[in-house]
This record gives C-alpha cells, sequence and structure tokens, in this order.
C-alpha cells in the first residue's frame, strides 16, 4: 500500500480514523467532512477496509468509531502512539 505522502486519499481516510478515535456522532463527523470533495470516497475507504464502524449510542444515536484494524493502521502511518490514549 503506497504511503500517505504518494496518495493523497491515504491521508484523508487516516484523518478520519484519526477523527473517530474517540466514538464521535454520526451528524457531528458528517458535518466535519461536508467540505471534503472525495468525502464520499474517504467514507467508502475507510469503511471497506474495516477501519470504522457505525454503532448505536445513548439515544439511539449512531456512532462513528476506529475499529482496531484502523488502530493499527494508524500506528503502521505513525499517528497513534501507545502512549496516545484513545
Amino acid at each position: 500500500m503506497p504511503g500517505p505522502a504518494a496518495n493523497p486519499l491515504e491521508a484523508l481516510v487516516l484523518d478520519l480514523v484519526e477523527g473517530v478515535l474517540r466514538p464521535r456522532p454520526y451528524a457531528e463527523v458528517i458535518e466535519a467532512w461536508r467540505t471534503s470533495c472525495p468525502r464520499l470516497t474517504v467514507w467508502e475507504e475507510a469503511t471497506d477496509r474495516g477501519w470504522v464502524a457505525f454503532r448505536g449510542g445513548p439515544g439511539g444515536a449512531l456512532l462513528v468509531a476506529a475499529t482496531e484494524a484502523g488502530l493499527g493502521a494508524l500506528q503502521a502511518a505513525g499517528r497513534l502512539t501507545p502512549a496516545r490514549p484513545r
């Protein structure tokens, strides 16, 4: 897999995963990404790779969260160290 510098989409997918290290409401995440032109491609890549997952939250809210595979991708890219809290 090419590194983030070689593939701008890769960097954006990692940005998304990093943004949901702490589970966030879907509406909040999509609002933050609304100005990203390749937003749907980023979402598709992150979910296809199993790096983010959707789950139910309090009051029936839909949450987006990084998965263990997403954490591994962040670690491999040097974006997550063992000392950094989730």
